[in-house]
């Protein structure tokens, strides 16, 4: 089992390199890179938080095309690592996405990047995203360093549903027995950015019992303090009518698909059409949205968001797919919605065990994709919405209050103290 990292005093057996201010608590994110931006959205968020309490340093490990997406706060800079994206009809899972490298030459470079920026940043705690090794296994080597310095506190969040089920196989597929084995021996603890009212994965899940450390929910994330924060408040488009009916799809064939149909629906009376697209959509889904989006009179496109949320918090009614980071922003602002989960999203996916599991506490309405339809989409506008969820009350959404009290106790500083680094033995 990795060694457990006990606090002691400032001055006992502080590895640091000399010369280091020592009083300044430093905190690196890393975001893995390859999928949308939701991630970074969160981890954003989850820095405002630590500024606003802890006080601590904060260095961003993610893609530049991530931290470029979002403004950044004072005391928070980033560390930008060369772009993946899938691979395309190559068997392979991810290849570089502009560099004319080979892929084990870029994950090669990765590596050494984040090597270099925990070795020279020396981060008290360092709170990874999603993977527990990063995309391609990056983190293992530098893990391991840091583990074996002994100075950093190690925390893994992860989102209210792991990916229960493989769609292809229908087997549990995390984590493996190795992914459990690298959390047992890298980190001090799991964050689970969830309610376990909606979804306990300790209780509800085959894979997380498995884990050797302590497993916490913080609650969702409230993202109305994330955009508090935000110069560029994003008007909704000039429309001419009243209220506005948003669609928000991010990427892929189900995006494609979803659009299509809320761009074919019949909007009532007094009502525009928003569609917006997420930042990574590929350019031929794009092109054929925009074709079909110009043939809809009251229908408006917006391309390659990188930050749906203001949109989402002017709308009157949201239809959107059901990943995590979408939900967190509809039910921040209290939204009526109708998700549509992926198409692969049946019966094991995360997005629909997310999306049936707010359905049955009455947060959101759910649509099955398989039946999926201009008319479906056409029949849910056409109802009164009704009062507005008052999901806050309902769903703990206290995440970003309750995050820095977490890493606090983590580190083992009293409240008196929070913003002080610990040396660790």
């Amino acid at each position: 089992m990795g060694a457990r990292i006990q606090p002691t005093e400032p001055e006992s057996k502080d590895r640091r390199k000399p010369g280091r201010e020592s009083a300044r608590l430093r905190v690196a994110i890393y975001s893995p890179g390859l999928i949308g931006l939701g991630h970074i959205r969160r981890n954003a968020a989850i820095a405002q938080a630590l500024r606003s309490t802890l006080k601590p340093v904060i260095v961003m490990i993610a893609e530049a095309r991530q931290v470029g997406a979002l403004p950044m706060l004072t005391g928070v800079d980033c560390v930008t690592l060369p772009s993946h994206r899938p691979a395309e009809d190559t068997g392979a899972e991810r290849e570089p996405r502009f560099l004319d490298i080979a892929e084990r030459d870029l994950c090669a470079l990765r590596t050494a990047i984040i090597d270099t920026t925990f070795e020279s940043f020396e981060p008290d705690a360092l709170i990874v995203d999603h993977l527990p090794l990063g995309t391609a296994n990056e983190l293992r080597r530098p893990l391991q360093r840091l583990r074996k310095r002994g100075n950093t506190c190690c925390v893994l969040g992860l989102r209210d549903v792991p990916q229960a089920k493989s769609p292809a196989t229908g087997r549990y597929v995390w984590p493996d027995r190795a992914t459990a084995g690298a959390i047992r021996d890298y980190f001090d603890a799991v964050w689970v950015y969830g309610d376990p009212t909606v979804y306990d994965p300790v209780h509800d899940d085959r894979g997380l019992p498995r884990l050797a450390v302590p497993v916490h929910y913080t609650g969702y994330l409230d993202e109305r303090a994330r955009l508090a924060l935000t110069t560029d408040q994003q008007p909704l488009p000039a429309t001419g009518q009243g209220s506005v009916a948003l669609c928000v799809v991010g990427r892929g064939h189900d995006a494609e698909v979803l659009a299509d149909a809320f761009l074919e629906a019949t909007l009532p009376p007094g009502t525009s059409g928003l569609v917006v697209t997420g930042a990574t959509i590929e350019e031929d889904a794009l092109r054929r949205i925009r074709r079909h989006a110009r043939r809809h009179a009251g229908m408006q496109l917006l391309e390659r968001v990188a930050d749906p949320a203001p949109f989402i918090r002017q709308a009157d009614r949201v239809v959107a797919m059901g990943g995590y980071h979408t939900l967190c922003e509809v039910l921040s602002f209290e939204k009526r919605a109708l998700i549509v989960p992926r198409f692969r999203a049946i019966p094991e996916h995360e997005q629909w065990i997310r999306a049936t599991r707010m359905r049955d506490l009455g947060l959101i309405d759910l649509l099955d994709p398989r039946q999926l339809s201009p008319a479906a989409l056409s029949d849910w506008l056409a109802r009164d919405p009704g009062s507005p969820t008052q999901s806050r009350h309902r769903v703990d959404f206290g995440g970003l209050t309750r995050i820095p009290k977490l890493l606090s106790e983590l580190l083992g500083t009293s409240k008196t103290s929070m913003a002080q680094a610990v040396a660790h033995a």
